[in-house]
């Protein structure tokens, strides 16, 4: 709103410059990208990021296998590892020596992470597996894509409207200094006749 104020001001005003009309404009150019172009940019690529995410959520889930896993024993607990008094249901799990079978028949055995609080031998358990029974990661879920592509989107609303911003004050900054360049010069032309008799000061 200042920008749309001061064109007005500037608008049948003796005193204008050059200058202070290109300040105005240049003020209510930058405020419509920020409020126009910003958001735009923000929505494509959120909307880019989602596509990319949610078919990442669909290949994870193609690629990805929920088996179940056979505690054989226990393991020393990590000193990463929570504490199993203080950590939560989420947190609690423990290091096992486990068997499996992945998904393609193969057998499969080593040391994982159990949500188990307590295990025993014998014990069943759920565990993410790729096509050939590797251990991988649980695959993404669609609300978190969701979340990872809104957050896209306002942080490039945010680095458009910061660069809009950034651009009209260098220019600004350049305007202004390109106008103390031309007072010094004025100045330098006018000081010699100071204080003289007959030169209209």
């Amino acid at each position: 709103m200042r920008a749309i104020g001061g064109l007005w001001r500037w608008r049948h005003n003796p005193l204008r410059r050059a200058t202070d009309l290109a300040e105005a404009w240049l003020a209510l150019t930058a405020l419509l990208l920020i409020l126009l172009a910003a958001p735009l940019i923000g929505l494509l690529i959120g909307g880019v990021a989602q596509d990319a995410l949610q078919q990442a959520v669909r290949d994870q889930r193609e690629a990805r296998h929920l088996v179940t896993a056979t505690v054989v024993k226990k393991l020393s607990r990590s000193p990463l590892e929570p504490d199993p008094e203080t950590a939560s249901a989420r947190e609690a799990r423990s290091r096992v020596e486990a068997d499996w079978t992945g998904p393609d028949g193969t057998e499969q055995h080593g040391k994982v992470l159990a949500n188990l609080k307590s295990p025993h031998p014998g014990d069943h358990f759920t565990l993410w597996t790729d096509g050939q029974g590797r251990i991988t990661a649980r695959p993404l879920d669609t609300a978190t894509a969701t979340t990872h592509a809104v957050l896209a989107g306002f942080g490039a609303t945010v680095l458009s409207a910061g660069f809009v911003e950034g651009c009209r004050r260098l220019i600004v900054w350049r305007m202004v200094r390109r106008r103390y360049a031309r007072w010094d010069q004025a100045w330098d032309r006018a000081g010699p006749d100071w204080g003289r008799t007959g030169t209209g000061s």
